[in-house]
């Protein structure tokens, strides 16, 4: 899912440090690496690495990255290898300037664009679907020697997600996908412009939020002023020296927020396109409990997506709340890391079960989804060894049947468990008394809005993925 952030100060103040705290508060957005580019009006400064925020930057790095515009990045790979190279931002080189991009997303027909672009002559230093906007975005402005218009007509040869941010000599610009798949805002405060992918990171700057960025839209800082432009939506096929079709109107006029971010991804404090995280997550918990309700002695998250979920289904069904996790907070999500054997040695370092509240317990689990079902299985088999008599799951999403082709990575139908398993096998499978997962129609309803990606659960994609597999 990858979280950006970017600064454009009007008073020509360093914006490393900046950049450096709204990472920090986008670091549940990814934890591979991370990068910041800077730009000082004369040439651009950068620095990447792997690992958290704190790991990859310190303080002689920090004052080294001198500007007043600045983009970083966090990483979460679902396109391309856990290495250096693919972390970003991406600076490129074009006779019209140095360019820097920074990421969140995934384009689907990735491949075939760098294969024709390789065809071209350019030459990839990474394996990630975002060099092939850059290299893309350049040839394009080679081309139309504006900015605006490569941009536009980059978006044009895309199929996918993207929220953008882009630095170009003194201009700092946001571009979000005509599907709106990833949030994407704008803040400020007396001195800077700000864009981030969620509005926590607004308020770690102390920065007040102005507004989401509209699917479809570029906006632009220059010169200190804000300029909006829209992508147009193609409608039918345009002859490129690239030889691509271009995206169906019937997929691109459709709004498609991805709802993992309300579910999972974004943090619980935030606000997507003008919807709290954290209420959408409570009324998950009291419409689960509506759904699948249970006679039990207490209700426990799985920390700590699950938490908010839990207090709900709690309130609903007046069983008491208790911590029946305690997790290690020196450990990040693990859903996030890229192999199964991260992710089962992160489970039994993050959580210990609390054996005096959950011993003899009928105990309500709540946890926010079932991937694969293998950290389930781990957390259920944990809690009944701490003494607890029964575990009753309950998942505050729908069942995830279908792969995610837009920065979610559960990339083949055989990873997901309730693909090929009913409800009933689930339950064995994770050693679970009783399973209960939200509906889509909950899930709908919990969130307030019908423009959603739930493609996950659904197996409906509101773009073409054919071009996934060629």
């Amino acid at each position: 899912m990858c979280g950006i952030f970017g600064v454009y100060s009007n008073e020509r103040i360093n914006v490393a440090k900046k950049i450096y705290y709204g990472l920090f508060a986008l670091q549940h957005r990814g934890q591979e690496g991370a990068g910041i580019a800077t730009s000082d009006g004369r040439g651009f400064h950068h620095h990447k690495g792997i690992g958290l925020v704190s790991e990859v930057f310190t303080n002689n790095e920090l004052q080294s990255l001198y500007g007043y515009i600045g983009i970083g990045h966090v990483r979460y790979s679902t396109t391309g290898d856990s290495t250096i190279e693919n972390c970003q931002p991406f600076v490129v080189k074009s006779s019209f300037g140095p360019i820097a991009i920074a990421h969140n997303g995934d384009i689907v027909n990735s491949t075939i664009l760098k294969r024709e672009l390789e065809r071209m002559g350019h030459i990839f230093i990474s394996s990630t679907d975002s060099e092939v906007i850059a290299q893309l975005l350049v040839r394009e402005l080679l081309k139309t020697e504006d900015i605006i218009e490569a941009i536009k007509n980059t978006a044009k040869r895309l199929i996918g997600a993207y929220s953008l941010l882009i630095m170009f000599n003194d201009k700092l610009i946001a571009v979000r996908d005509p599907n709106g798949f990833k949030p994407l805002c704008i803040g400020r405060d007396e001195n800077c412009i700000y864009f981030a992918s969620e509005n926590c990171a607004l308020d770690t700057v102390n920065a007040e939020f102005v507004r989401d960025i509209k699917p479809g839209e570029i906006v632009m800082v220059d010169d200190g002023e804000i300029k909006c432009y829209e992508i147009e939506k193609p409608c039918e096929e345009v002859n490129t020296e690239l030889n691509l079709p271009v995206n169906d109107c019937i997929y691109n006029n459709c709004v498609s927020t991805c709802m993992f971010e309300y579910v999972y991804f974004a943090r619980p404090d935030s606000i997507i396109d003008g919807i709290s995280v954290y209420e959408v997550r409570r009324k998950i918990g009291r419409i689960l409990a509506k759904e699948h309700p249970c006679d039990a002695d207490i209700v426990s998250p799985v920390p700590d997506s699950g938490i908010t979920f839990a207090l709900g289904y709690s309130e609903e069904l007046g069983i008491p709340y208790y911590e029946g996790l305690i997790k290690n907070r020196y450990v990040g999500r693990t859903f996030i890391l890229p192999t199964q054997e991260e992710r089962d040695l992160a489970v039994r370092l993050k959580l210990n079960p609390v054996k005096s509240i959950l011993k003899d317990k009928k105990v309500v689990l709540v946890d926010d989804s079932i991937v694969r079902g293998t950290t389930s299985r781990r957390i259920v088999n944990m809690l009944k060894k701490a003494g607890a008599k029964e575990v009753h799951l309950r998942i505050g999403s729908p069942r995830i049947i279908s792969p995610c082709f837009y920065g979610i990575d559960m990339a083949t139908k055989e990873e997901l468990i309730a693909s090929s398993k009913t409800d009933e096998e689930i339950c064995k499978y994770v050693n679970a008394d009783s399973l209960g997962y939200l509906s889509i129609e909950g899930l709908v309803k919990a969130i307030g809005r019908k423009d959603l990606c739930l493609a996950c659960v659904s197996g409906c994609y509101p773009t073409d993925v054919s071009c996934k597999f060629k």
